[in-house]
């Protein structure tokens, strides 16, 4: 069972270089093993979506991506992926609440869209969660338009989120009435509701782990609800407790490590064993920081998450092999 049986608006960030992009693109996919059909949506221009699927640039149009593999290796739902960016959402808007159309692409060529959301920012992010919101909000009755079990939004990083999420406010000054405003209104009830969970990613180190606390207070203290923190890019525990303990304490026999290395048919010279235990002694400090990050996480008081760093890097396989652990771990 997961964890989340009744969101259907997951929203992933975190500090830059935590890899919110890449669990935002795992989540979807362990959402699909499920046979959901799937939106993953960015909304920060970088394409970054398109690069990890390796496919092209991905243009305001909704298009399938990849499909979920579930547990018993069988074929799940769809992952559909959309870059919504602020010129087009607002394009859409005019043609949908104004009936612009033609008129609308010509103020586009004129630069008045691109006039209106750099004046007016907190506008430019009630078109993004706007379209993020309809999206949501469609049923199978929905006239031309593809239904999706879930969203999944690849969010602005922390330090932006609750000014991102928080459009009403943004709105406060520039828009009491007229439909921005009840549009913003309307996207706000979605994002307190218990359909929506906004999930932070961090890594086992100081800042990351102090901005992911911040930023969790942060959103509790504007109503917004909060999901898990997926902690990324853990190391392997490639030693025990107690030998952990004897590399902290340079007492690690290098007879031991010298008689390991003659069994696997490798050099035995004194320069090559020191290097190995003055880097089981950098591991274990490693681990040791890791341990205490951990511990601070645990604090937090939600649901936890762990990724593991992958060796060959992230490809489409390794977002399924990262996918199948959010699953294993009923976060999906």
């Amino acid at each position: 069972m997961s964890d989340w049986p009744d969101v259907d608006l997951h929203i992933v960030t975190g500090k830059g270089g935590t890899g919110k992009s890449t669990v935002a693109a795992a989540l979807a996919l362990a959402l699909a093993s499920h046979g959901k059909q799937v939106l993953l949506c960015e909304v920060e221009g970088r394409q970054g979506i398109a690069r990890m699927f390796d496919v092209a640039p991905l243009p305001y149009e909704e298009r399938p991506l990849a499909s979920g593999h579930g547990s018993d290796g069988t074929a799940g739902g769809e992952v559909f992926a959309l870059a919504i960016d602020p010129e087009s959402a607002l394009l859409e808007y005019l043609a949908m609440y104004y009936r612009l159309g033609r008129a609308g692409k010509a103020l586009d060529k004129f630069g008045v869209v691109d006039f209106a959301t750099t004046i007016a920012p907190g506008v430019r992010d009630v078109l993004l969660t706007g379209k993020v919101y309809e999206a949501v909000n469609r049923n199978r009755r929905t006239k031309n338009a593809r239904h999706y079990d879930a969203v999944v939004l690849d969010a602005p990083p922390t330090g932006r989120i609750a000014q991102f999420l928080n459009v009403n406010d943004e709105l406060a000054g520039l828009a009491k009435v007229g439909p921005i405003k009840n549009q913003a209104d309307t996207v706000m009830t979605l994002l307190r509701s218990e359909r929506t969970a906004i999930h932070l990613v961090t890594v086992l180190e100081e800042m990351p782990v102090q901005e992911t606390s911040d930023g969790i207070a942060e959103l509790r203290s504007i109503g917004l609800p909060v999901g898990g923190v997926v902690v990324n890019l853990t190391r392997p525990q490639a030693l025990d407790a107690s030998a952990r303990e004897a590399a902290l304490a340079g007492a690690l026999p290098a007879t031991t490590v010298r008689a390991d290395l003659e069994q696997a048919g490798l050099p035995t010279d004194d320069a090559l064993v020191e290097a190995l235990l003055a880097e089981g002694r950098d591991h274990a400090e490693r681990r040791r920081l890791e341990d205490t990050q951990r511990e601070l996480v645990a604090e937090i008081g939600v649901p936890t998450y762990e990724l593991p760093r992958l060796a060959d890097g992230i490809d489409l396989g390794g977002l399924y092999e990262l996918a199948a652990r959010l699953r294993e771990q009923a976060m999906a």
